[in-house]
């Protein structure tokens, strides 16, 4: 066996504290004044406590020292502004060199980009106007359309940014025939010209060209004419279905009103007309075709007049007229 302990106070095991006794106040440690060597830990040391009294609880405090911290040793970024002002300056002039450089450059290629679309708007054969893609509508029954093409097809190989539209209108006017002209442009390299045509209402018996004398008369034919008494072509017999207009030459009132009452009749009573006379202007008189002479007066209340001869031709109490009277349409006559 092994020999006994003497009894007495435990000593506490090193490194752990020791339970403080009942009723008994803590102990407050001495703080340590002696100096720290840098960059080592350095441990408080447990302050002694009397044989009699347990220890308090303490514990171990390592410390380090700023100095030994190990410092980065990798790559580090320049700073963004530098510190001197010479540097400032450099930097300053080397950002205004490559502002002017940019700036420089963007307009070079705009004026180039600029440049080029305008070459290939108003110079280049890409849009450049095709006589073949003409099309031309509204020509009617007297407006040559060749005619029509050799004017537009004078402009051709002309860009169509470039095209005078209005100038080539003009042009076109000048076609025999042609009331009206609309001209407008057809992407990429087309032109449609709309026409509205003088069409013929009246043939108008023309004088014999006397010639030379001594000389044989050449034959007489017929000018026809428009709504506006504008000639717009030349035959040598009547057409079908066109009247004949038999009114004093170079009369153009007396004309103006047989015109104007030949453009309000309707399609089917103009049809049916054969010719037209009169010796002023209040004193028109058609031929049907039937051989019925209608008595017009004047081009007013043509209207009126019209309903009157269309219900007089149409009652039976008027079959075998020969004569209808419309000068004056609430009071007509028949004979």
């Amino acid at each position: 066996m092994s020999p006994s302990r003497p009894a007495g106070p435990r000593t506490p095991a090193a490194g752990r504290p020791a339970a403080p006794r009942r009723g008994a106040p803590p102990s407050s440690p001495t703080p340590a004044t002696r100096a720290v060597p840098r960059g080592k830990p350095v441990t408080s040391p447990t302050p002694a406590v009397p044989q009699d009294e347990p220890a308090p609880f303490s514990r171990a405090v390592t410390t380090y020292s700023a100095g030994g911290a190990r410092r980065y040793s990798g790559p580090v970024a320049p700073p963004v502004v530098s510190t001197s002002s010479v540097a400032r300056f450099a930097e300053r002039s080397r950002a205004r060199r490559n502002l002017a450089r940019r700036q420089l450059l963007l307009v070079s290629g705009s004026t180039v980009v600029v440049g080029a679309l305008g070459w290939l708007l108003f110079f280049s054969p890409v849009l450049a106007l095709d006589p073949a893609l003409v099309r031309v509508e509204g020509a009617g029954t007297v407006v040559a359309v060749d005619q029509v093409l050799d004017v537009v097809g004078a402009h051709g190989a002309t860009p169509l940014p470039r095209l005078d539209t209005v100038r080539l209108r003009d042009d076109v006017l000048e076609v025999p025939g042609v009331r009206e002209a609309r001209v407008t442009r057809e992407w990429p390299q087309g032109l449609a010209v709309v026409l509205v045509a003088r069409e013929p209402v009246a043939a108008v018996p023309e004088q014999p060209n006397a010639a030379t004398p001594g000389a044989t008369p050449g034959p007489a034919g017929f000018a026809l004419l428009d709504m506006d008494g504008v000639q717009v072509g030349r035959v040598d017999a009547a057409p079908e279905g066109l009247p004949v207009v038999d009114v004093p030459v170079g009369d153009k009132r007396t004309l103006g009103a047989v015109l104007s009452v030949l453009q309000q009749l309707p399609p089917d009573l103009l049809a049916q007309v054969a010719d037209v006379s009169a010796r002023t202007q209040d004193t028109v008189t058609m031929t049907l075709r039937d051989q019925v002479q209608v008595d017009w007066g004047s081009a007013s209340e043509t209207p009126l007049k019209i309903a009157v001869l269309s219900a007089l031709r149409a009652s039976p109490a008027a079959a075998g007229a020969t004569v209808i009277d419309v000068s004056a349409p609430r009071l007509p006559v028949t004979k």
